[in-house]
């Protein structure tokens, strides 16, 4: 390890004596814009996750309504229905009711990720205060 340090500082000796220019550091404005970038792109992939986990969880709920709409349906509306239900109804009703709860575990967990996601968007904007996300034309 110590031989790369001596390797390193006879370089910048070399160089010193060559004439070569001292260390430069970049501009500014150029470091302002390299940290605007990679802040960026980190909310620009929290800005994505975020709005397909809502666009999904709205998507999931008007499917769920649909399959609660179509499942009300088939019930019919007496009081003694599902004692003389035909079995190809009640395995039509077996089948809402499955889809019915998976839908809605998956728009509990859905819940919980936008929420999540809600979270680290505002925390990235509080730790960043000086960041402005453009907007994309």
């Amino acid at each position: 390890m110590f031989q790369l340090f001596l390797r390193a500082r006879a370089h910048n000796l070399l160089n010193y004596r060559a004439g070569e220019k001292h260390f430069k550091a970049r501009s500014a404005e150029r470091d302002a814009e390299t940290d605007h970038a990679r802040i960026a792109s980190i909310f620009a992939a929290v800005d994505g996750a975020l709005g397909a986990a809502e666009r999904e969880q709205a998507g999931l709920n008007r499917r769920v309504d649909d399959a609660l709409a179509r499942a009300a349906v088939t019930f019919g509306n007496g009081s003694d229905e599902y004692l003389e239900r035909e079995p190809l109804d009640n395995h039509h009703q077996d089948l809402f009711a499955a889809d019915i709860s998976n839908g809605q575990r998956r728009l509990k967990e859905l819940g919980a990720t936008v929420s999540h996601l809600k979270f680290i968007k505002a925390a990235l904007l509080s730790r960043f205060p000086d960041f402005k996300p453009r907007l994309s034309s």
